[in-house]
């Protein structure tokens, strides 16, 4: 039982849905305090309402993680509402398809922008609470892809991610003296709207490829965050933890037929 979480100010990012959501649920039953933003206004506001109704403390934000001035208001909001911030997750992104040859200069900035500008703007903008708190923590929803694997039309995507990972790995240095941890979490493949809408055969072909046999839920992703959120793990920083139910350990589908 982690016992490090209830009364913390949390500020949480793409959280109007999927993963993001799922993380902002996971904390309000904890007993934190969750700043909730997303560019979506009335997606975020009903996300926030869901979690009063069910006994937690939420406020909504509409704001685009790509812009300094909407993060500099996110932290502003976090700190009158919440007294802080405790915890930020870098949750949000986008994952648009492109192949090479086809993909715009256009498609390569947005992707780059909201997945990993949008990372630094988000961690800039709360630094100076994050510093005050004491027991800060920063926790980045990165993925396999980029970091560890590809996956064709998504370079755009699979480069941010990787950043991400870079990113993690130096901030966890320069913030450690200030007892700020900053580590990621690496999903597979998880069960939320944005896979659902790849379609099917997608969904098929990729349960097939991992060795539980499953998706994962936006739970599995949201207790990796937590824990890592918590002061259990203090002395973990510049981490990654990849949640992926195996998927990156079979060097082939053929490693997976014996367990049919």
């Amino acid at each position: 039982m982690l016992t490090s979480i209830s009364g913390r100010s949390v500020v949480i990012t793409g959280a109007s849905r999927g993963i993001g959501k799922g993380i902002a649920r996971l904390f309000a039953q904890k007993g934190a305090r969750v700043l909730l933003v997303a560019r979506d206004k009335a997606q975020v506001e009903v996300t926030a309402a869901d979690i009063r109704s069910a006994g937690g403390l939420a406020v909504a934000l509409a704001g685009d993680v790509s812009r300094r001035e909407d993060m500099a208001k996110m932290a502003e909001v976090a700190i009158a509402s919440h007294g802080g911030i405790d915890i930020l997750c870098c949750n949000a992104g986008i994952f648009p398809s492109a192949k090479l040859g086809e993909m715009t200069p256009n498609d390569w900035d947005q992707v780059l922008d909201v997945n990993l500008k949008g990372t630094f703007l988000s961690v800039d903008a709360c630094l100076p609470s994050l510093r005050a708190s004491g027991r800060g923590r920063v926790v980045v929803t990165s993925s396999i892809t980029g970091p560890i694997t590809g996956f064709p039309g998504w370079s755009h995507y699979a480069a941010s991610k990787a950043g991400q990972v870079g990113f993690v790995r130096t901030a966890a240095i320069e913030l450690a003296p200030d007892g700020v941890t900053v580590n990621a979490v690496l999903p597979g493949n998880i069960r939320t709207e944005g896979v659902d809408a790849l379609g099917a055969d997608y969904v098929t072909e990729m349960t097939s490829a991992i060795p539980q046999g499953r998706l994962g839920s936006v739970a599995d992703i949201a207790f990796a965050v937590l824990f890592l959120a918590s002061d259990e793990a203090a002395f973990i920083t510049g981490q990654t933890l990849v949640v992926d139910g195996g998927q990156v350990l079979p060097e082939s589908h053929m490693a997976l037929k014996g367990l049919e």
